[in-house]
């Protein structure tokens, strides 16, 4: 498998003395009372979208529309239920996927309901409410708004895409197959045609219908259910591509929007990973810079002396694969992918100087850990969502991928010219999807959402995996939306620390207050 380059809200890291760690919460659910609904019995209640809430649907999906949903108590001071939606909505009474759903409720009199989103695509928003709401908004919208986390379709607790086990996905994460020789390419056809029949015969049906367009309609039926007339949506990353969709469909259901770290819907995948790769080499400079003018730092010398440190030190890992303190072999994807993570935050630049420090000294551990978090697994070797094999199956589906050998060579020259240190390694992931049982059913192509509500997009002008360009675009390309930056490092604006940014996002929710289009924090 090739290294992708995910895009979702990574949890703030703590670097420590012994071990860089990622707190869990359990999922279980009791019965109890939930949110705006009559009681049914058992301490559950049950919601039913009123006629004026669901609006006008077609008759065959009215009943999804009105369906009873039962809500209990879950995770301590939350309300859980799970949502039937059609699995094709081309043919709605056919099979049907289930939607785990979380709400926290607003402190006082909710003025609605926002849907959140973190990114990926194959991000948990049951994860992000329950293990990081008050992280990720503000005191004044849980105040004023209940919060609704869900999962989409094929992610984690709802109807899964499922494709590996435990102990097989650890040895996909650890395969490393240079695919620039003919020999190397051809192996990895073979791992990629692996991977993808195990998707198909574990997750059957299903995979033909995990596009972003379908999880969109979702949301909709997830607004009836939630009550609100219109939808209000706070989406991240990918979440963007997801809410602008859903604009896109429903034009005319839109109430506050607000699209943060965008992606440019009008972009091939080709194009995606050329702008991250781009992206990623300017927050390398930007982290070294940082590094090497500070205390603490394991990098020598000029900045540019520390990227050339850097860019050995993965040559080497290439070349050798390092040995984890578990006995886990680390190769050089999964040394990638642990060093990218710290970079979606310049708050946890301080953890990558740990991780760095010590695989200079020849101990990956660190690095590795950052790795297993990017990737959910835990250091009892679980994994704990699907994350990595729903962002293949969605972008399979979403996007049509290059996988002509010459063309894939020419990408991977133009890839390593932006990003000299991990461009290559962002190369040849036509191949993913090339052996994909289900063909692509999107174009990528401008959202213009006609009719829409005034929407938010906001850009992070040093952002690795959304660069700012692409909320500059999504702005551009939306009718009705204006464009709020911040000037700043890392991945996505709100909740990370802007007051700035955080009066304007929530101005706009709690208030319906629309900046000044090219309002700068």
């Amino acid at each position: 498998m090739t290294t992708a380059t995910a895009r979702r809200r990574f949890p703030r890291l703590a670097a420590a003395a012994a071990s860089v760690v990622l707190l869990a919460s359990s999922t279980a659910c009791t019965a109890d009372s939930g949110p705006g609904a009559e009681e049914t019995g058992g301490g559950d209640t049950a919601t039913t979208a009123a006629a004026d809430v669901i609006g006008d649907v077609p008759d065959e999906l009215r009943e999804f529309y009105s369906q009873d949903v039962t809500w209990s108590e879950c995770e301590g001071d939350f309300r859980c239920a799970s949502v039937t939606v059609p699995m094709n909505y081309a043919d709605p009474d056919a099979a049907t996927v289930e939607l785990s759903v979380i709400m926290a409720e607003a402190d006082e009199e909710a003025r609605g309901t926002i849907l959140i989103n973190p990114g990926g695509p194959g991000g948990s928003g049951y994860d992000v409410v329950n293990q990081s709401l008050e992280n990720i908004t503000s005191d004044r919208l849980r105040e004023n708004f209940n919060i609704l986390g869900f999962d989409p379709r094929g992610v984690g607790r709802s109807t899964p895409v499922q494709c590996l086990s435990d102990e097989e996905m650890d040895e996909a994460r650890a395969e490393y197959i240079d695919p620039s020789t003919p020999e190397g390419l051809a192996a990895s056809r073979i791992s990629a045609k692996e991977f993808a029949d195990a998707c198909a015969a574990e997750t059957g049906e299903l995979l033909g219908f995990v596009d972003t367009a379908s999880a969109a309609r979702d949301m909709d039926i997830l607004r009836a259910v939630a009550g609100d007339e219109k939808l209000n949506y706070l989406g991240f990353s990918y979440g963007t591509y997801l809410g602008a969709t859903y604009a896109e469909l429903f034009p005319e259901k839109t109430g506050r929007l607000v699209l943060d770290g965008a992606l440019n819907p009008a972009s091939t995948n080709e194009e995606v990973t050329l702008g991250q790769a781009a992206a990623f080499e300017k927050a390398i400079r930007a982290y070294v810079e940082d590094c090497v003018t500070g205390s603490n730092c394991p990098l020598e010398g000029s900045a540019d002396d520390g990227i050339a440190t850097i860019r050995q030190l993965l040559a080497s890992v290439e070349a050798s694969p390092m040995t984890a303190a578990d006995g886990r072999l680390v190769t050089v994807s999964t040394f990638v992918s642990g060093f990218i993570l710290p970079l979606y935050d310049d708050a946890n630049w301080p953890v990558l100087s740990q991780a760095l420090e010590t695989a200079l000294q020849g101990d990956p551990t660190y690095m590795l850990r950052l790795a297993d978090i990017s990737a959910d697994r835990a250091e009892d070797g679980t994994y704990q969502s699907n994350s990595t094999v729903a962002f293949n199956a969605v972008n399979c589906l979403d996007y049509p991928m290059v996988s002509d050998d010459a063309q894939m060579a020419a990408d991977a020259r133009d890839l390593q010219a932006a990003s000299p240190t991990i461009g290559k390694y962002l190369a040849y992931g036509g191949v993913t999807c090339e052996a994909w049982p289900h063909a692509p059913v999107n174009e990528p192509h401008p959202i213009k959402a006609s009719g829409a509500a005034d929407l938010l997009v906001v850009g992070t002008t040093g952002d690795p995996a959304t660069p700012y360009e692409w909320s500059e675009a999504l702005a551009a390309q939306l009718e009705s939306a204006v464009l709020v930056t911040w000037e700043g490092e890392g991945h996505t604006a709100y909740g990370r620390g802007s007051q700035c940014i955080e009066d304007t996002v929530d101005d706009y929710f709690v208030d319906g207050t629309v900046p000044e289009d090219n309002t700068v924090c």
